[in-house]
């Protein structure tokens, strides 16, 4: 049996070594494929009247036409990469920026949605200011072309009437409009929705294609380019509302459409699209993966592992009450108690739902039960505490800020940060305490992640006026649930005590939402 178990332990320290050396080899290549993606290309930092720019500049340093890209809700320059390298290399100048309240701009944005005045005159001074400068620059040659994705999309619109003279065509991915705007004179647009995204979305884009058609098929041009009637509606297969940033078939209608309307002189136009997308699956695939094996370097907290477990059958009984009532408890609470838009439900949601998890556990008289015999290395907590949250916040936190979105807080979103942590560690102690043990069931913290996502949904329907963007944030949500679970099995076997994960996993979910969601006013 001796000889059984030292064969197993080499075997399961070979498999530490492969995964760690493979793991590390999908990163270094993942990062030098996406920094070969911008080489020959410059790209400036700058900032005018408060909103930070970034600018991407061809390798031709011919006169060139200006495109200006903008992000959607709770979105940032960096999520507009894709757009700005791929027309960047295809020899436009490209121009991202954040909206005030997002990314590293300090304005605030507007704190009730409903406000559409003010959100519009907000959004559409800073992308006024993008256009002046992008237009103002030494190499433009006068020409512009706009492109936005989703709270953008009437902002685009909305300029595009006021300087009709002045836009030769406009990108909207998966736009959101509201109202009825007038698009019957607006040059030469473009629609383009995530695959698989509802149908019923694309009604919003309909009054563009009156009167040329009341009907538009999918892939199908219709008008004149040339008199800037042409009007289109294109999907992009197998993507939803953020993945279709990333999607091929959005990149190369994206670029015909340009091409077609505002082509630089004398540039190749190859179809050269940006490929971070698969580039970015391997960075991040490799960064969760090497957390397995560095998990096993954590220091031991609990000898033998701590937790109550519950089986199947108990977390049946007990997970539906939470998941119904904390959306009835905060129904009739105001949002906007903290300067950052939603967060401040998404706190409050996480934090009452898992002070009555801790209520119906009746914890205390079990944990005591449970922790008989049972060694505490409490001089090992702290250690592994911030090992495990460092690993969780920084090392995927900072290849999300430099490829994907804004996510290094400043001095206004940082203050907020401690308030949305201990919300979100009320939820994930609880969560922790209830999904760990030798009695937990199998799949215990799939269920309880299930049951709280139903919460979520129920809120959104019960407030959908006030919550009504949750709905594009929840995917994103689930996915963060679903990949910090997984680091949190592994810090849990690693060290034996639930609070190490659940700290851990709630300070990343917390830092994720305080730098994303928009900085609003009073």
């Amino acid at each position: 049996m001796a000889k059984a178990f030292h064969s197993s332990g080499n075997g399961r320290t070979l498999a530490l070594w492969v995964v760690a050396l493979v793991s590390l080899a999908a990163i270094l290549t993942a990062l030098w494929q996406l920094h070969a993606g911008t080489r020959g290309l410059e790209i400036r930092q700058i900032q005018v009247d408060g909103v930070p720019m970034t600018l991407y500049l061809p390798a031709r340093e011919a006169p060139a036409p200006v495109a200006v890209i903008a992000h959607g809700f709770a979105g940032s320059r960096q999520m507009m990469q894709p757009l700005a390298i791929t027309l960047a290399r295809n020899g436009y100048i490209a121009l991202t920026f954040d909206f005030p309240g997002h990314g590293a701009n300090t304005q605030p944005f507007v704190a009730d949605l409903l406000d559409e005045d003010k959100r519009r005159g907000l959004l559409g001074g800073a992308l006024e200011t993008a256009v002046t400068t992008g237009l103002a620059l030494p190499r433009s040659d006068g020409r512009l072309a706009l492109l936005g994705h989703s709270m953008a999309g009437d902002i685009i619109l909305m300029h595009m009437h006021e300087h009709s003279d002045r836009v030769r065509a406009a990108v909207l991915l998966s736009p959101y409009i509201s109202g009825a705007f007038p698009m019957e004179t607006l040059n030469n647009l473009l629609f383009v929705f995530g695959g698989l995204e509802p149908a019923g979305l694309h009604q919003a884009a309909l009054a563009a294609f009156a009167p040329l058609t009341d009907t538009p098929e999918t892939g199908v041009t219709y008008g004149n380019m040339a008199d800037g009637s042409a009007r289109r509606l294109a999907l992009a297969g197998g993507v939803e509302h953020i993945g279709v940033l990333y999607a091929r078939d959005m990149l190369r209608e994206s670029l015909a459409w340009l091409n077609a309307s505002v082509s630089p002189a004398g540039a190749s136009h190859d179809g050269d699209l940006d490929r971070r997308g698969p580039w970015l699956g391997l960075l991040f695939l490799g960064i969760i993966a090497l957390a397995w094996p560095l998990s096993r370097l954590l220091p031991r907290v609990a000898v033998p592992s701590v937790g109550l477990g519950l089986p199947r059958r108990q977390l049946l009984k007990i997970l539906w009450l939470p998941a119904l009532l904390t959306p009835l408890l905060l129904w009739p609470v105001p949002v906007g108690l903290l300067p950052l838009l939603l967060v401040d439900y998404l706190a409050l949601h996480f934090a009452v739902y898992g002070l009555l998890c801790w209520g119906l556990l009746g914890w205390s008289a079990r944990r005591h039960r449970e922790s008989a015999g049972v060694t505490i290395r409490w001089q090992a907590l702290a250690p592994a505490v911030l090992l495990a949250a460092g690993y969780l916040t920084l090392a995927i936190g900072i290849p999300v800020h430099l490829y994907v979105t804004g996510y290094l807080p400043g001095p206004e979103r940082a203050l907020i940060l401690p308030l949305v942590f201990l919300g979100m560690l009320l939820f994930f102690s609880a969560d922790e305490w209830m999904t760990r043990g030798s009695e937990a069931a199998r799949g215990a913290y799939a269920l309880t992640k299930v049951f709280l996502f139903l919460s979520l949904i129920l809120a959104v329907a019960l407030r959908l006026e006030t919550l009504f963007f949750l709905i594009i944030i929840l995917p994103a949500i689930l996915v963060c649930l679903t990949v910090y679970g997984l680091l949190s099995g592994w810090i849990y076997r690693a060290t034996g005590h639930p609070w190490v994960g659940a700290t851990a996993v709630a300070l990343a979910l917390a830092w994720g939402m305080s730098v994303t969601f928009p900085l609003v006013g009073a």
